[in-house]
C-alpha cells in the first residue's frame, strides 16, 4: 500500500514540475519570445534545474509542442462551424469580430510568434501546426459568404485575417467590433466593384 502511495506522490510531483515548466515558457514566449527564450530562462523561472527540464522536454521541439499545445487549448480559435448557418454580411461580421477579438486576446503571444517565425523554423512550423489548419477552415467559411470569389476578394479576405491588419486597426483606436465592421464595409465594397 505504501508502495502505490510513493508511486502516486512521484507521478503527481513530476507533473506538477511539467507543468511548472510548461507555464514558464508561455510566459516566456509571450514576453520575449520563443526564439530569445533559452532553457535556462525556463528553468529559472520554472524553478527547476536544466537536468530536469532536461528530463521531462528533452528538444526544443519538445518544449514548444508541449507550450504551444497548452496555449492552443486554453485559448482555441474561433470555430467557423458556429457561422455556416449565416449568411453575407452577417458571417462575415460575427466571423471577423471573434477573430478579432480572439486576436485581441493572445496578442502578446502571436506579437512574439510571429516576429520570430521569419527567421525562426521552429516557431514556424508550431505556429502553422497549431493555427494554419484552422486558419484554413475560417477562411474557407468567410470565403462562402464573399459577394465574389475571385482573386481580388479573396486577396482582400486573406487582409481582413491578417494579425497585422487588426493590430493596425486596433492601434488606430477601434474595437474588436469596429475593426471588424471597417473590414466587412470592405470586403462588401468588392460586390459594388464587380456590378459595375
Amino acid at each position: 500500500m505504501k508502495r502505490k502511495y510513493e508511486l502516486k506522490k512521484r507521478a503527481e510531483s513530476q507533473a506538477e514540475t511539467r507543468r511548472r515548466i510548461v507555464e514558464a515558457t508561455i510566459q516566456l514566449h509571450q514576453t520575449k519570445g520563443p526564439a530569445r527564450t533559452t532553457f535556462s530562462d525556463v528553468a529559472q523561472l520554472a524553478g527547476v534545474q536544466r537536468a530536469t527540464l532536461y528530463s521531462h522536454f528533452p528538444t526544443e521541439r519538445d518544449l514548444g509542442l508541449a507550450c504551444s499545445g497548452l496555449h492552443s487549448e486554453r485559448n482555441p480559435a474561433p470555430d467557423p462551424a458556429d457561422w455556416v448557418s449565416l449568411t453575407g454580411e452577417e458571417r462575415l461580421r460575427r466571423g471577423l469580430t471573434e477573430m478579432y477579438s480572439f486576436f485581441e486576446r493572445n496578442q502578446a503571444m502571436f506579437s512574439r510568434v510571429l516576429a520570430d517565425s521569419v527567421s525562426h523554423e521552429l516557431s514556424r512550423e508550431l505556429f502553422e501546426l497549431r493555427f494554419g489548419e484552422q486558419l484554413g477552415k475560417i477562411r474557407s467559411a468567410l470565403a462562402g459568404a464573399l459577394p465574389s470569389r475571385g482573386r481580388k476578394a479573396l486577396a482582400a479576405l486573406d487582409l481582413a485575417l491578417n494579425f497585422g491588419t487588426w493590430q493596425q486597426l486596433s492601434r488606430g483606436g477601434l474595437s474588436s467590433a469596429a475593426a471588424a465592421d471597417v473590414m466587412v464595409r470592405a470586403l462588401l465594397a468588392q460586390r459594388a466593384t464587380v456590378r459595375r
